[in-house]
């Protein structure tokens, strides 16, 4: 980047917030042949609001799923980069889902209370992460929210506020579960995402917390829109309970209402883009104009690492990927780094400095922040100059507006007139070919009796500090991209009981491995859930479905053993290939379906999960204990085996042409599973044509296929 120090170019007058009429009335005395007023920095005036972080989401749901599986020194590496202090994106806060068995975007998240009789605080990986998120900075806070509940938490009803104090007890379980079992602190808790907040709700759990020693941990409420400014304005016990008012999306706004409760102000969830360089763009921009537009302190990213599989929703949102723990690969991408141009020299508890004297728009578009300590002896400045098309959000809308590269000239008056030399770190996204440029420190920008020039291109971040503890972390390259294995199997002995199938992604339902109290199957694959839960998503289907696997799979052999509990099971199980629909979608997923019942024997094949296109049906025999079930789907033709016995080749229609394998379970209720095996259907017919020939070509077959 240059910085000169030659003539300004002429420029537009600065408006900082200015209403219509005022915006007139600067115009009408200024005279455009001159150059625009400089940039102003100065607390004499006084300070804005409090900064308090910028953070990401693991949940809503499942997507740091296949993050876990990762060998240890890689996931280590992928860990620095999001969560280790001057290094990468050195977050602040960090938001997990409280697990409540739903399908909640990307998957479900087991809950630590099955059932009302049932508390386990090894389930999911949510705790693990936080754990390392600590080990690497122990000053980050910890945030937790529900997307759903278990369906006991409603007594009968599809509302988390049935009994308002069973759900502010099964909260505070967790949240007690997380200091006793982990020793982790949670700082903030909120109440439903996404969904209708109860203020008799949040009244009661505010006193539970405080009951039972968690007066620390704050409430952020609702976690939708601003709403609950109104209520927090006629009601003074509930603003009494609420820290900040949490908005998902806000586009940068908030409301006069919110802004008048005088609650901190919260972008609780968003950016939800796809982390190329435009979604780098939107994320630079909305860390500063969140501020400069909303008064908004503290904005977290959904989600922390797109960490689940391809296909299902919002691939690749999040700060960084990595999806494949099979061969190590994973991407640092650019919101990485544009995190980092304000995590790395901004401390939560630093004061933004006042509109008009450090906060604004620059005059051709573009937005700059400042911030200061206590001591008003150190300072921080972001400039961000992200151009409309390069910096769209998933949502909302963004407006049109225009940027141009343009000179300024920045003036430090008050506690920083003394100043000589701020520290420059720059990034550019590239765009049209062109290569990103991202966090490279530059010389030190030098001040004249407190001045200097600034040249501004495009799609550009600036950050400059007094402040010398910057850095670009970075490690090897990682492995490169491979497919995922075929033959693949597991027979889940190397997990821990209660540990979720590191592979399987569950969709509805949750699955963990428990001890079998067959001698023969010791640790098995369980579907846990016994009744439909309180939903996240707008439909939902009481059919519990893990997908595994490669989206692109189309000829494969699904094959695994099975056991239905006598008490509390399942009506049935299933096993798929070409399943083409996960996340709240998957009620309508497509693809061949090989349903079993223990009830008569029946086994239906499907085209579909809701089974309203069935292609064939019959019996089996079906005797209580463990049983084999195998679908094999080549070309256009199905096979389905139960216990060695083929009971089906039928023709299958052409669509889905591919997708994931899959388990399941035909309702609500226990199954437990074992030696999971998914392989090559080509590499099937291989080995039942050699078997007969040459013993050594069968296993050559079975090791290469």
């Amino acid at each position: 980047m240059d910085f000169r120090f030659g003539a300004l170019l002429i420029l537009l007058p600065v408006v900082l917030c200015l209403n219509t009429r005022e915006y007139s009335e600067y115009l009408n005395g200024f005279n455009l042949h001159q150059a625009p007023p400089p940039v102003v920095f100065d607390d004499s005036v006084g300070l804005g609001r409090k900064f308090e972080g910028i953070g990401a989401i693991s949940g809503g749901g499942a997507t740091s799923k296949l993050l876990v599986n990762y060998e240890k020194k890689l996931r280590d590496e992928i860990l620095d980069y999001l969560f280790k202090p001057n290094f990468g994106a050195s977050l602040q806060i960090f938001k997990v889902e409280i697990g409540g068995d739903v399908q909640s975007t990307d998957g479900t998240e087991a809950s630590h209370m099955h059932n009302s009789w049932d508390e386990n605080y090894s389930r999911g990986y949510e705790w693990w992460l936080m754990q390392e998120a600590k080990k690497r900075n122990p000053n980050i806070k910890l945030y937790s929210l529900p997307w759903g509940f278990p369906g006991w938490i409603g007594q009968g009803k599809l509302s988390p506020y049935a009994n308002v104090n069973v759900t502010a007890d099964y909260i505070v379980r967790w949240i007690n579960g997380a200091k006793k079992v982990y020793n982790l602190t949670i700082d903030y808790v909120g109440i439903w995402n996404e969904r209708p907040y109860d203020k008799t709700y949040i009244k009661t759990l505010r006193s539970m917390l405080d009951a039972r020693g968690f007066s620390k941990t704050l409430i952020i409420a609702a976690d939708e829109a601003w709403e609950i400014a109104t209520d927090i304005e006629k009601d003074p016990s509930l603003a009494a309970t609420i820290h900040a008012i949490g908005c998902h999306y806000p586009g940068t706004k908030s409301s006069i209402d919110a802004q008048r409760t005088g609650k901190s102000l919260w972008a609780s969830e968003d950016y939800s883009t796809y982390n190329n360089e435009v979604g780098g763009g939107c994320w630079a921009r909305i860390l500063n104009q969140n501020y400069v537009n909303g008064l908004i302190t503290s904005t977290i990213s959904w989600n922390l690492i797109g960490s689940y599989y391809p296909d299902l929703p919002f691939y690749s949102d999040g700060l960084m990927t990595a999806v494949q723990p099979w061969s190590g690969y994973y991407i640092v991408a650019t919101p990485i780094w544009m995190t980092a141009h304000t995590t790395q020299f901004v401390p939560v508890g630093w004061r933004y400095l006042s509109h008009g004297n450090g906060v604004g728009k620059l005059p051709k578009g573009g937005s700059y922040v400042s911030l200061t300590n206590d001591a008003k002896d150190q300072l921080t400045i972001i400039i961000e100059t992200m151009t409309h098309d390069h910096s769209k959000c998933i949502r909302p809308g963004l407006p049109a507006y225009d940027v141009s590269a343009q000179n300024i000239t920045i003036t430090l008056k008050g506690s920083f007139a003394p100043v000589s030399q701020l520290n420059v770190w720059y990034s550019k996204l590239g765009f049209n070919g062109s290569a990103n440029q991202m966090f490279q420190k530059q010389k030190p920008l030098v001040l004249k009796n407190g001045q200097a020039k600034l040249t501004l291109g495009l799609d550009e971040i600036v950050t400059l500090t007094t402040l010398t503890t910057g850095n670009k972390g970075s490690h090897p390259t990682p492995p490169g991209p491979k497919p995922y294995p075929l033959p693949y199997s597991d027979n889940f002995e190397a997990l821990q009981v209660a540990q979720e199938p590191l592979n399987l992604a569950p969709q509805v339902g949750s699955f963990e491995v428990v001890q079998s109290q067959n001698a023969s199957h010791n640790h098995v694959c369980r579907q846990t859930v016994l009744h439909p839960p309180i939903k996240w998503c707008p439909l939902t289907l009481s059919t519990p479905i893990a997908v595994i696997g490669q989206y692109s799979w189309d000829n494969i052999t699904v094959t695994v053993e099975f056991e239905i509990p006598s008490v509390n099971g399942t009506n049935g199980v299933f096993v798929a290939a070409r399943v083409d629909q996960g996340g709240c979608n998957v009620f309508a997923a497509h693809g061949i379906f090989f349903f079993v019942f223990a009830k008569d024997g029946q086994f239906i094949v499907t085209n579909d999960l809701l089974r309203t296109k069935v292609l064939t049906q019959g019996y089996v025999l079906f005797n209580p204990g463990w049983h084999n079930i195998s679908l094999t789907v080549s070309g256009n033709e199905a096979v389905g085996v139960f216990d060695g016995v083929e009971y089906f080749t039928l023709k299958v229609p052409d669509h889905p042409a591919n997708g994931w394998a899959a388990i399941g379970t035909d309702s609500f209720g226990l199954a437990d599973f074992d030696n999971l095996s998914i392989k090559s259907a080509e590499s099937i017919s291989k080995v039942q044509f050699l078997q007969d020939d040459s013993e050594s070509l069968y296993f050559e077959s079975e090791i290469n296929p």
